[in-house]
């Protein structure tokens, strides 16, 4: 751990965990801005399920691009350098978004909101790792999904309240203020430390020069699969999904994603907390992956709820995917200094970047088994594929991260 004051600590933290809050942000109030926004450009109906899929897709790979990135920044420059850059980059993005008026320069700039977007998450949880004493570094994460949650209730109330351009206005400036506040906060020793040495830092090829370390990467990648199969496939499509369940009344994208941001934000900080206290990640990480299961059985079998039970069966869902924040501090704790940021950065990224993979089997599968089958058949592969890539994780709570790959 860096010797440093616990004041420059907490302020460490608290400002890296904003960070999430800009990111719990951002995910949460595209959502809510895409039906005003893409009918002001004027498409409308059926038209605005392939266009919303096509920008998700687009931002999505922008996060997938933007973590290897940003990854290998922060490790051959510094946790700092992420911080600042990527976070200025989705500022002016999101300002961008507010001044479009086509789909093509909507999807560019989602695109390079989400590229910019990246890097904060990975950095954040990395910088927080290291400068944390090894048996307080899940107090950490409490920290950052507790902060999580004005994230997304900022993003409901700007969507709620304001227009879709001024929403988006309202984004950068967030960010640009949060550029401002990190001013104040100092690099980690560990990469000091390392980065005086002749170590390969940064490389991303390292992670498939070894079989270990690459399955221990995909192994990071794979858990994280049912977070953004329940957000991708059931909440984003809410509406579509209350005349196969038969709900006794309609449903809105909008709603449904903020009662699951909220719960996902609130499971970040529950997670992270139990970690803590059990003194494991991966124990939490299993817990909150079958209770996401057994959710995601009843919403495929239940029928006839009504508006207000489907969206306290999304808050269920997003507090059981809630396990975000350990999720992406297990990749953090798995690899070395030189390596950290790459993968802390690059996994939760390329599980947001699975999103069009999920997305596209399910439309494939739909012709032949339904709407419903469809789910049930990708979700099982996702679940199957995240419960295999637990088992075979170390365990990493307390694991001294002083070292180099």
């Amino acid at each position: 751990m860096d010797n440093k004051p616990v004041k420059i600590l907490s302020l460490t933290v608290l400002v890296c965990s904003l960070g999430y809050f800009v990111d719990m942000f951002d995910l949460l109030l595209f959502p809510i801005l895409r039906q005003p926004s893409l009918t002001a450009m004027g498409v409308i109906g059926p038209a605005q399920i392939v266009a919303y899929k096509n920008l998700l897709n687009t931002q999505m790979i922008g996060m997938l691009l933007g973590g290897i990135f940003w990854g290998m920044l922060g490790d051959k420059r510094g946790r700092l350098s992420t911080l600042f850059g990527s976070i200025a980059l989705y500022s002016f993005a999101n300002i961008a978004n507010a001044f479009v008026h086509s789909l093509d320069a909507y999807m560019v700039w989602r695109f390079i909101a989400g590229f910019g977007l990246a890097g904060e998450l990975g950095a954040a949880v990395t910088l927080v790792s290291e400068i944390l004493p090894k048996d307080k570094r899940a107090y950490g994460t409490t920290i950052v999904g507790g902060v999580g949650i004005f994230g997304t209730v900022a993003a409901t109330l700007v969507g709620k309240f304001l227009p879709w351009r001024t929403g988006y206005i309202v984004g950068g400036a967030l960010g640009l203020v949060l550029l401002m506040l990190r001013i104040g906060i100092r690099e980690s020793g560990m990469f000091k430390t390392m980065h005086t040495t002749t170590v390969s830092k940064g490389n991303f090829f390292m992670l498939f020069t070894s079989r270990e370390r690459l399955g221990r990467y995909l192994r990071c990648i794979l858990i994280g699969l049912p977070t953004w199969y329940t957000v991708g496939i059931l909440i984003n499509l809410s509406p579509e999904w209350a005349p196969k369940l038969g709900l006794t009344g309609p449903v809105t994208a909008g709603t449904a994603v903020a009662f699951t941001y909220t719960g996902v934000t609130l499971g970040s900080f529950a997670s992270g907390f139990l970690s803590q206290i059990w003194g494991t990640r991966k124990k939490v990480v299993l817990v909150f992956i079958l209770s996401t299961l057994a959710g995601i059985v009843f919403f495929l079998t239940a029928r006839g709820l009504s508006p207000t039970m489907y969206y306290m069966l999304a808050l269920y869902l997003g507090l059981a995917t809630g396990y975000w924040a350990v999720f992406v501090t297990i990749g953090a704790e798995q690899f070395g200094t030189n390596l950290r940021s790459t993968v802390a950065t690059t996994v939760p990224n390329f599980v947001r970047g699975a999103v069009p993979l999920i997305t596209g089997s399910f439309v494939y599968l739909q012709a032949s088994m339904g709407f419903v089958g469809s789910a049930a058949v990708v979700g099982a592969v996702c679940f199957a594929l995240a419960l295999g890539s637990l088992w075979g994780l170390r365990e990493t709570h307390g694991l001294d991260l002083d070292y180099m790959e």
